[in-house]
């Protein structure tokens, strides 16, 4: 399945599998590879689900020839350039590393991982530089043309310097949400709205801005009882001098998600929710910016919308030239470790600058830190405040 002949026939069929095979196994790496696969050979030659009857039926629906249960098994037997992990985080070192042992690039959704230690220890499981396999994030946010427009604005300062910037992800789980056993947990989801929801804004506003320097944080547990925060806030400041503003919640009925920067002579600001495309961002110039060069600034290109599939056509090109991939690497774990450092900043009340977080920190190993009142073992149920 999967392959097409209408492609160049000097271009050898790459070889993928997909690993969980629940929701965004369903809804995103299966239609991303099935389009792509219209472009250029490609099959999708396994699939991998600890319980047999999913991976039996998302075989049998999709056409995949080959069912698992084990990752090992899998590897050594069908021997694919390209693994796409739809697991939960808890999994995603060991199978990441299992894979790029076997020589197999890695697709990792997000989160990508629980801790920084388990993403260095994916990074020293690498290939050579130059030649791989690497492994890399899945951030499609960063992706299609209206990211990719607005960072060359803001990378040449055709609208001044970047100063002040907001970053919001508002979004609402209920009850229901967090009766799934596994969820709100660190050791399942790795961590609450500010790992496994806002992830994707603070990736952006990073590949936007650039490097941060310091950050200070809150977090808080204010609806669920869950072991992870239900909320955070967060103040940032960036290497070139720019400030922003952090919002991460699953308490809000009004869902959004947003990005604005202010620059010395224009605000572009983008609204959407789970994906955006060019009619979801906004340029605003300021007073006396000539009428012609605004214009300019708000030609976006033909739409390309953020997506799995955005981003896997990319991966795709570097696989086949052998280079390392966008979100992968430093460019991947700069995000994980900005995470990291606004659980640090709010669990203990200091400031975090970046590089701070390494081997021998308790944030190092887990997000949570081994924090009072936050780590696992030392958590005492939430008490109602008397009315």
């Amino acid at each position: 399945m999967f392959v097409t002949t209408s492609h160049p026939s000097h271009l050898a069929p790459l070889r993928v599998a997909i690993i969980g095979t629940g929701a965004i196994a369903r809804g995103s790496h299966l239609p991303a590879l099935t389009a792509l696969a219209a472009g250029q050979p490609l099959e999708v030659v396994a699939a991998v689900d600890v319980d047999p009857a999913s991976a039996e039926a998302f075989c049998a629906e999709a056409g995949i020839a080959h069912a698992y249960t084990d990752l090992d098994r899998m590897l050594a037997e069908q021997r694919p350039d390209l693994v796409t992990l739809a697991t939960p985080p808890r999994f995603h070192r060991d199978q990441t590393v299992a894979a790029l042992r076997a020589g197999a690039w890695v697709w990792c959704e997000k989160p990508p991982c629980p801790s920084l230690e388990d993403f260095d220890a994916i990074e020293a499981a690498e290939g050579p530089e130059g030649e791989g396999p690497f492994a890399a994030i899945v951030f499609q946010h960063r992706f299609g043309s209206g990211s990719g427009h607005v960072r060359e604005l803001l990378a040449g300062q055709a609208m001044g310097r970047p100063l002040v910037a907001h970053c919001q992800t508002t979004w609402y789980r209920d009850d229901a949400y967090y009766a799934v056993p596994w969820r709100g947990t660190w050791s399942s989801e790795g961590g609450g709205p500010s790992m496994g929801h806002g992830i994707h804004q603070m990736d952006l506003l990073l590949d936007l801005l650039g490097p941060w320097s310091e950050i200070r944080a809150m977090a808080g547990r204010l609806v669920h009882d869950v072991e992870t925060e239900d909320v955070s806030t967060a103040l940032i400041r960036f290497g070139n001098g720019a400030m922003a503003t952090v919002v991460n919640s699953v308490l809000s009925p009004d869902e959004v998600s947003r990005i604005r920067i202010d620059c010395e002579r224009a605000t572009v600001e983008l609204t959407h929710l789970y994906g955006h495309r060019n009619a979801d961002w906004r340029i605003t110039p300021a007073p006396g910016v000539p009428s012609e060069e605004a214009d300019a600034w708000r030609d976006f290109g033909p739409d390309v919308p953020s997506s799995h599939h955005a981003q896997l056509t990319g991966l795709l090109e570097d696989l086949r030239a052998g280079r390392r991939p966008r979100s992968s690497g430093a460019d991947g774990r700069k995000t994980l470790e900005l995470v990291t450092a606004l659980y640090k900043a709010a669990f203990t009340g200091a400031t975090v600058r970046a590089g701070d977080i390494g081997p021998g920190d308790p944030y190092y190993a887990a997000l949570h830190g081994g924090a009072p009142g936050w780590a696992p073992e030392s958590r005492e149920p939430r008490t109602e405040v008397p009315a």
